[in-house]
């Protein structure tokens, strides 16, 4: 039963966001629309693209978040397998999904330390590395370090300072 319906549900949703569907519902409306004079846009009239509408979007309703299901889970299981099979990767994020609002932003904020400490320690290199340029360009020339070489290097050092008051 579960995968009639799994495969129904997908076959629907996809011919329902096809062009040609979009073009019938399209054509249908028109033609209601052009039929109203015929039935002087009677209450009866009205009724019938009212409940149309309303039993199709009913039914759609539970396809599409069938289907919308599906491809979460599935997307969820990919990203869990990538996570798991990366030495790297921290393995507590597999299925966060089931966690609560107030956890899955505890989960957030530790992530963003990370990436503004990373980020930090990405600026302090660059500007370890300009240095290290200006001195050795410094001890080529035999001359006092370059202004724009001074200036990139003090530009990084203070984004740095600016970075870890944070």
């Amino acid at each position: 039963m579960d995968k009639l319906f799994a495969r129904f549900a997908n076959v629907t949703a996809k011919a329902a966001g096809s062009p040609p569907a979009f073009l019938m519902c399209i054509t249908l409306v028109a033609l209601w629309a052009a039929s109203g004079p015929i039935f002087k846009f009677s209450e009866t009239w009205q009724l019938v693209i009212n409940t149309g509408t309303t039993i199709i979007t009913f039914l759609m309703v539970f396809l599409i978040q069938n289907t919308q299901n599906r491809d979460g889970v599935a997307l969820q299981t990919k990203l869990d397998e990538l996570i798991r099979a990366t030495t790297d990767a921290e393995n507590e994020f597999i299925g966060i999904e089931k966690l609560t609002d107030k956890e899955l932003e505890a989960m957030h904020a530790h992530c963003k330390a990370r990436a503004d400490r990373h980020m930090r320690n990405v600026q302090r290199l660059a500007a370890e590395k300009d240095a290290r340029a200006a001195k050795r360009k410094t001890a080529k020339s035999g001359v006092k370090m370059a202004s724009s070489t001074r200036a990139k290097a003090a530009s990084r050092a203070k984004t740095l300072k600016a970075g870890s008051q944070d």
